[in-house]
Protein backbone atom coordinates (compact mmCIF):
# COMPACT_ATOMS: atom_id res chain seq x y z
CA UNK A 1 0.00 0.00 0.00
CA UNK A 2 1.70 3.40 -0.96
CA UNK A 3 1.46 5.69 2.07
CA UNK A 4 -1.27 8.65 0.92
CA UNK A 5 -0.12 11.94 0.28
CA UNK A 6 -0.99 14.99 2.71
CA UNK A 7 -4.07 16.79 0.83
CA UNK A 8 -5.07 20.36 1.89
CA UNK A 9 -8.30 21.35 2.07
CA UNK A 10 -9.54 25.05 2.09
CA UNK A 11 -12.52 25.82 4.29
CA UNK A 12 -15.06 26.78 2.09
CA UNK A 13 -14.19 23.76 -0.45
CA UNK A 14 -14.76 21.29 2.88
CA UNK A 15 -18.09 22.90 3.78
CA UNK A 16 -19.62 22.64 0.12
CA UNK A 17 -18.12 19.12 -0.22
CA UNK A 18 -19.62 18.00 2.99
CA UNK A 19 -23.11 19.70 2.65
CA UNK A 20 -23.32 17.30 -1.04
CA UNK A 21 -22.04 14.61 0.10
CA UNK A 22 -24.62 14.90 3.23
CA UNK A 23 -27.62 14.90 0.77
CA UNK A 24 -26.24 12.08 -0.97
CA UNK A 25 -27.12 8.69 -0.38
CA UNK A 26 -23.89 6.44 -0.35
CA UNK A 27 -25.87 4.08 -2.80
CA UNK A 28 -25.87 7.39 -5.50
CA UNK A 29 -22.32 7.46 -5.00
CA UNK A 30 -20.05 4.89 -6.13
CA UNK A 31 -16.79 6.33 -4.49
CA UNK A 32 -18.63 7.95 -1.96
CA UNK A 33 -17.03 6.70 1.40
CA UNK A 34 -13.42 6.94 -0.03
CA UNK A 35 -14.16 10.33 -0.87
CA UNK A 36 -15.47 11.17 2.69
CA UNK A 37 -12.43 9.35 4.01
CA UNK A 38 -10.13 11.58 2.10
CA UNK A 39 -12.06 14.90 3.85
CA UNK A 40 -11.59 13.27 6.94
CA UNK A 41 -7.77 12.69 6.61
CA UNK A 42 -7.36 16.91 4.91
CA UNK A 43 -5.59 19.40 6.36
CA UNK A 44 -8.16 22.16 6.08
CA UNK A 45 -7.03 26.25 6.11
CA UNK A 46 -8.77 29.09 5.47
CA UNK A 47 -8.93 30.22 1.63
CA UNK A 48 -6.07 32.51 1.69
CA UNK A 49 -3.82 29.66 3.23
CA UNK A 50 -4.52 27.33 0.79
CA UNK A 51 -0.59 26.81 -0.70
CA UNK A 52 -0.87 27.57 -4.61
CA UNK A 53 0.49 24.45 -6.00
CA UNK A 54 -2.67 22.88 -4.02
CA UNK A 55 -5.58 21.34 -6.22
CA UNK A 56 -8.72 23.24 -5.02
CA UNK A 57 -12.28 23.37 -6.14
CA UNK A 58 -12.41 24.73 -10.02
CA UNK A 59 -8.46 24.53 -10.57
CA UNK A 60 -7.17 23.53 -14.18
CA UNK A 61 -4.86 20.88 -13.17
CA UNK A 62 -2.77 18.84 -15.63
CA UNK A 63 -2.27 15.48 -14.48
CA UNK A 64 -1.25 11.85 -15.70
CA UNK A 65 -2.57 8.75 -15.13
CA UNK A 66 0.58 6.53 -14.37
CA UNK A 67 -0.83 3.15 -15.27
CA UNK A 68 -1.81 4.16 -18.84
CA UNK A 69 0.70 7.25 -19.17
CA UNK A 70 -2.18 9.35 -20.18
CA UNK A 71 -1.94 12.83 -19.94
CA UNK A 72 -5.00 15.30 -19.20
CA UNK A 73 -5.84 18.64 -17.97
CA UNK A 74 -9.14 18.92 -16.57
CA UNK A 75 -10.74 21.65 -14.03
CA UNK A 76 -12.28 20.02 -11.30
CA UNK A 77 -15.99 21.36 -10.48
CA UNK A 78 -18.88 20.49 -8.88
CA UNK A 79 -21.82 18.03 -10.15
CA UNK A 80 -24.05 21.23 -10.88
CA UNK A 81 -20.92 22.50 -12.82
CA UNK A 82 -20.96 19.59 -15.20
CA UNK A 83 -22.07 21.12 -18.45
CA UNK A 84 -20.84 18.17 -20.78
CA UNK A 85 -17.91 20.21 -21.92
CA UNK A 86 -14.71 17.40 -22.15
CA UNK A 87 -12.73 19.52 -20.00
CA UNK A 88 -13.92 19.52 -16.89
CA UNK A 89 -14.55 16.58 -14.23
CA UNK A 90 -16.80 16.34 -11.21
CA UNK A 91 -15.34 15.81 -7.82
CA UNK A 92 -17.95 12.68 -7.49
CA UNK A 93 -16.35 11.47 -10.82
CA UNK A 94 -13.39 8.42 -9.52
CA UNK A 95 -10.60 10.36 -10.39
CA UNK A 96 -12.33 13.91 -9.40
CA UNK A 97 -12.23 12.80 -5.86
CA UNK A 98 -8.50 11.79 -6.09
CA UNK A 99 -6.85 14.75 -7.40
CA UNK A 100 -9.19 17.11 -4.67
CA UNK A 101 -6.24 18.78 -1.96
CA UNK A 102 -3.47 16.88 -3.80
CA UNK A 103 0.00 18.92 -4.43
CA UNK A 104 2.31 19.14 -7.79
CA UNK A 105 4.16 15.82 -7.57
CA UNK A 106 1.96 14.14 -5.30
CA UNK A 107 0.80 10.36 -6.39
CA UNK A 108 -2.43 8.92 -4.86
CA UNK A 109 -3.54 5.48 -6.03
CA UNK A 110 -7.85 5.33 -6.63
CA UNK A 111 -10.07 3.01 -7.46
CA UNK A 112 -10.73 3.78 -10.73
CA UNK A 113 -13.86 3.00 -12.91
CA UNK A 114 -14.26 -1.46 -12.46
CA UNK A 115 -12.95 -1.76 -9.00
CA UNK A 116 -9.30 -1.58 -10.44
CA UNK A 117 -6.91 1.16 -8.83
CA UNK A 118 -5.14 3.73 -10.99
CA UNK A 119 -2.48 5.99 -9.59
CA UNK A 120 -3.63 9.45 -10.39
CA UNK A 121 -0.17 12.30 -10.60
CA UNK A 122 -0.96 15.84 -10.79
CA UNK A 123 1.88 17.66 -12.51
CA UNK A 124 0.70 21.04 -12.55
CA UNK A 125 -1.86 23.35 -11.30
CA UNK A 126 -2.34 25.82 -14.33
CA UNK A 127 -5.08 27.76 -12.52
CA UNK A 128 -5.84 27.84 -8.94
CA UNK A 129 -8.96 30.17 -8.04
CA UNK A 130 -7.48 31.13 -4.10
CA UNK A 131 -3.74 32.03 -6.41
CA UNK A 132 -6.23 33.85 -8.38
CA UNK A 133 -7.16 35.88 -5.01
CA UNK A 134 -11.01 34.25 -5.92
CA UNK A 135 -11.36 33.37 -2.38
CA UNK A 136 -15.30 33.44 -2.14
CA UNK A 137 -16.05 32.18 -5.40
Amino acid sequence: MVRKPPIILSSLDMDRIEALLAAIPASALAGKAELQAELDRADVLPPEQVPPTVVTMNSTVKFSIVETGKEFCLTLVYPRDMDGSADRISIFAPVGGALLGLSVGDELAWPGPGGKDMTVRVTEVIYQPERAGELHR
